[in-house]
């Protein structure tokens, strides 16, 4: 057997036999759907530009209209998105019962696209807006219509719209990310899937796994800052190994002495 594939045979182990597993994706998920990540030397969306220029709260209501420049294409490739075999490879964990709540630090909407439940969307979420003036709601479809064809929505009230995506600068939604560490705490199995585990406090979902008694299982391409406390790590592309990782699960669900609890 083959070290790859040992490696994928241990991980499908640690997944059947976990009473509670807890997933935490990151932009390597979605990259293999053609959106882009961050952090990438050349690719990367941060690669061109200071993200403190354009992305932060500070920069967004100094010049809107800057920030729309810039994430308008990111939002014209993410509206023609369609989720790839990782996130219906996470679906097919969820179906299998072996997978719980899916916590993601990705704004796309291509977990919940592939079907998955219980997505907990710590960096806020494209689906809605919110007026910077009067608070009030905005749907999306008229939020990224205005956006997408080249201005900057406003309220009826006259106050700019911001898209509830979190910025630099900005708290986290406070109820997701509550339940989030409250499913990191109780998991007994976190796998955290295309995240480099860089940006905090969602990167230190795995440590309270850890610390609360659970084990963690990293796949990712690169290192993270977490490596040392998993219990398995493959170096691997999400796309490639989750389906395969769905499958041995699948197969072990299917046999009950190798499906039980540790």
């Amino acid at each position: 057997m083959s070290e790859p594939t040992a490696q994928i045979e241990r991980a499908a182990d640690l997944l059947a036999r976990s009473p509670y597993t807890v997933a935490l994706t990151g932009a390597g998920v979605s990259v293999p759907s053609g959106i882009p990540d961050f952090r990438s030397p050349v690719s990367g969306l941060w690669a061109r530009t200071d993200p403190m220029a354009v992305a932060s709260l500070p920069a967004f209501l100094a010049a809107p209209q800057r920030f729309y420049a810039w994430i308008r294409p990111l939002a014209e490739r993410t509206a023609a998105a369609k989720p790839n075999a990782a996130h219906e490879a996470l679906t097919r964990l969820q179906s299998l019962g072996r997978l719980g709540p899916i916590i993601t630090q990705n704004i796309d909407g291509l977990h919940e696209a592939a079907g998955s439940r219980d997505v907990l969307p710590v960096h806020g979420h494209t689906r809605t807006g919110t007026c910077t003036l009067c608070s009030a709601k905005i749907p999306g479809e008229v939020l990224w219509e205005t956006a997408l064809g080249g201005d900057v929505p406003h309220c009826d009230c006259g106050g700019v719209v911001k898209p509830d995506v979190v910025l630099f600068g900005e708290l986290l939604p406070l109820d997701v990310l509550n339940t989030a560490q409250q499913a990191a705490c109780r998991a007994s199995l976190m796998l955290v899937a295309g995240s480099s585990l860089e940006v905090s406090p969602a990167a230190e979902l795995p440590l309270m796994t850890y610390e609360c008694g659970g084990k963690v299982l990293i796949i990712n391409l690169g290192p993270t800052r977490l490596d040392e406390i998993a219990a398995l790590k493959l170096e691997a592309d999400v796309a490639a190994v989750l389906p395969a990782l769905a499958a041995g699960v699948a197969a072990r669900v299917a046999q009950p002495d190798a499906a039980g609890d540790e």
